[in-house]
């Protein structure tokens, strides 16, 4: 039993893993940048902006300031790739020199190309953790059979972050593939974009999941070229993340291929919803250049995301490359 976890990010997943700890800790510190939000989950113990239905465990309790997190064992940053660097350099001077900071972003730094992971361990000088699966929030903070991939290249740090999420029904698959499961994560969002794009053009199901089955083979290829391991592609953190990513609703990256699919252009600045994905696309084929692979799913979605090509005569390129 752990005294005190902490969890940076008050959003859907950041509440949703504060659910899922609750049991294997004292207290769940919640840090929640908006002191409205702080105070409803402290005054009724709901998170009215995200789960206004669910009553929240009594010992996660709401703050608002990082400095009362010096005590905490581990961390999680449940928050966007292009915080993380900035987080964990204001999180280093508070946290103690044994705190393990886990990793929820599923993306790279723009600029850098560098995994979350890498970004952190620059900032604090130490490994950090990462946690990747099929994990929907909505799911998750009800306690339902859930599962996730963690990795860690400090066994030691791995175990910590192993025994904070277990429960009888939250599985955890433990590795030290770092490199892989990240960039499950990463490629995810991809893959998320290419099927919701198919399903916007209304492209036939045969179709669809015989490029999925092509996409499939081609994130081994190109997690193998990265560093990792092609075997954690069959992990929760690839398999399953992409499954869920490509067939289900709730992926923000999967709505952006539909609607680019019917030729609706998102304005994101004006609309305000984040589409992590965009910014992979851009890193995905930067680096496929720099590491001279030939990516046909990374090119579909870059041409119609990012170029802006005819969806169905990017599709007829595609598929010429299955």
């Amino acid at each position: 039993m752990f005294s005190n976890i902490g969890v940076v990010g008050a959003g859907a997943m950041g509440t949703a893993i504060s659910q899922t700890i609750c049991e294997n800790t004292q207290n769940v510190l919640l840090y929640a940048r908006r002191e409205e939000i702080v105070n409803s989950i402290n005054k009724t113990h709901f998170n009215r902006d995200y789960f206004p239905n669910i009553r929240l465990e009594e010992n996660i309790i709401a703050i608002n300031d990082l400095k009362e997190l010096k005590d905490a064992e581990l961390i999680f940053l449940t928050l966007p790739s292009s915080t993380i660097r900035e987080v964990s350099r204001n999180l280093k001077d508070i946290i103690s020199d044994d705190c393990v900071l886990v990793n929820t972003a599923k993306g790279l730094e723009k600029g850098s190309q560098k995994r979350m992971s890498e970004v952190i361990e620059e900032e604090i000088g130490r490994s950090a953790a990462v946690l990747s699966g099929p994990n929907i929030a909505s799911e998750m903070v009800e306690r339902t059979f859930s599962s996730a991939s963690v990795a860690c290249k400090n066994k030691e740090y791995l175990e910590k972050v192993n025994k904070a999420l277990s429960t009888s029904k939250f599985k955890v698959s433990a590795s030290d593939d770092v490199i892989g499961v990240e960039y499950c994560g990463v490629i995810k969002n991809v893959i998320a974009i290419s099927q919701g794009i198919c399903e916007g053009m209304k492209i036939n199901d045969n179709a669809r999941f015989s490029v999925f089955t092509k996409t499939y083979n081609e994130t081994k290829d190109l997690i193998e070229k990265f560093g990792g391991n092609r075997s954690t592609v069959d992990d929760y953190c690839g398999f399953g993340d992409i499954i869920t990513a490509s067939t289900l609703n709730v992926s923000r990256n999967h709505t952006l291929g539909v609607l680019y699919g019917q030729k609706i252009v998102i304005d994101e600045k004006e609309s305000g919803v984040l589409f992590e994905g965009k910014n992979t696309i851009i890193i995905m084929k930067e680096l496929c250049e720099q590491y001279n692979i030939d990516c046909a799913t990374v090119d579909f979605t870059y041409d119609v995301i990012i170029n802006r090509i005819n969806p169905k005569k990017a599709f007829v390129k595609f598929w010429d490359k299955l």
